[in-house]
């Protein structure tokens, strides 16, 4: 049994230990995404003119109305001094060919003032300049900015399967780790003084032994940030009943197939102001997004500057549909069944958001010390691979040597 855990656990550690590598490095810095996004970019983020500060619906209208081949799919509904209105589009359909524009950009910063245009970029773009790193390495961190084909997100679906590989490899590790009670204690162990090819191994079994937890709890937030619809949350509705949700309940379609609003999002935001108000929620509407591919409109409810949930289960939110105005649902975090608040906590859990600032530190740390698992695993595979081979080597050498008579 154990030989056969350790060639599981071999060939899973081979399998997932580049898409790990490159996971944990770009973790430990996407974890700081937006404050290194704006520090890099400020002609994104930072108002460049000073005066009235015109209102953000009213900004947001005369910018769809300037360029009538986009429309705005998120947009925060208050700005903090000194920021411009940072937005994003989708292209609509061009009656013309009957697909969506191409509109080579997706990211707006728009002056605050003067309603100008003074930032554009193609958020995800395969990119290492100022302008595209952080958002290259955050889709690098969750698909390998693998091309989509046959209608399907591929990297995306891709680092799901490796993370549910990671899953199964966790628990295979954790019992390889204690192969009896005699030795539990080597399992904790390091070997700081020897060094070398043990002090490596050491760091690779004990490292993942004390940091066990953390590590389990990070592969399987990976797999719910990538397979929600398709793995997790049928699986979770095994065990609980789960609040319907417009993006589990609908299928999506394409930008080219995209569903066109009858209402505007002005009367979006009364609608669901309306009801946050019925639910007696305190915060004032903060966001306001579109998903031309779902047919919704979300409203988030939020104090200015709170807009990434930095602390918690994350934000409310309200869904209306975008044809009929009726509303979609909500997500109300710590509210619902067991299972909605354990798919609640995921991102939360994955981003190290849920304790806020200490939790994001530790996600940093931890994407280090999970590319170092990485490294140290091949190192051990290589070392014995090689030992194997010089053993074969010799065996094949002794066979040779001739029979003296």
């Amino acid at each position: 049994m154990r030989q056969i855990l350790v060639l599981l656990h071999r060939w899973c550690g081979l399998f997932i230990a580049l898409f790990l590598f490159v996971a944990g490095l770009t973790g430990a810095v996407i974890s700081w995404d937006h404050e290194l996004d704006e520090w890099l970019n400020p002609h994104l983020f930072d108002a460049r003119s000073e005066g009235l500060v015109q209102d953000p619906l009213q900004l947001a209208d005369a910018l769809e109305a300037r360029d009538p081949r986009l429309q705005i799919s998120f947009m925060p509904l208050a700005l903090e001094p000194g920021h411009a209105l940072n937005v994003f589009v989708d292209p609509r359909i061009d009656e013309r060919t009957g697909k969506a524009y191409e509109l080579g950009f997706n990211q707006l910063g728009i002056d605050p003032v003067s309603g100008e245009i003074q930032g554009q970029r193609e958020w995800g773009a395969i990119s290492l300049s100022r302008e595209n790193l952080l958002p290259f390495l955050y889709k690098l961190h969750y698909s390998l900015h693998i091309p989509d084909g046959f209608g399907i997100e591929l990297g995306v679906l891709f680092f799901g399967i490796v993370a549910m590989v990671w899953c199964i490899d966790c628990l295979v590790a954790l019992w390889l780790s204690f192969p009896n009670r005699r030795s539990w204690r080597k399992s904790f162990a390091f070997r700081w003084r020897q060094g070398g090819y043990k002090l490596n191994f050491d760091l690779h079994r004990s490292g993942g032994v004390w940091l066990w937890l953390l590590l389990l709890i990070l592969a399987v937030t990976s797999v719910s940030m990538n397979l929600e619809r398709q793995v997790v949350r049928p699986l979770v509705e095994v065990f609980s009943p789960l609040t319907p949700s417009p993006f589990a309940s609908r299928t999506p379609v394409t930008l080219d197939q995209q569903i066109v609003p009858q209402i505007d999002r002005h009367k979006v935001i009364a609608i669901a102001s309306a009801e946050a108000q019925r639910l007696g929620w305190e915060s004032p509407a903060g966001g306001l997004f579109h998903s031309a591919e779902f047919g919704v409109y979300g409203v988030g409810f939020y104090a200015l500057g709170e807009d990434h949930g930095d602390a918690g289960l994350g934000n409310p939110w309200i869904y209306v549909d975008s044809r009929s105005g009726e509303l979609a649902g909500a997500h109300v975090p710590g509210s619902g069944s067991a299972g909605d608040i354990f798919l609640q906590a995921q991102f939360p859990l994955h981003s190290g958001r849920i304790i806020g600032l200490p939790g994001r530190i530790l996600v940093s740390l931890l994407g280090l010390v999970v590319a170092g698992l990485s490294v140290t695993g091949v190192v051990i595979w290589a070392k014995k691979r090689r030992s194997r081979q010089l053993s074969e080597q010799r065996q094949r050498d002794g066979q040779a040597l001739p029979v003296r008579s």
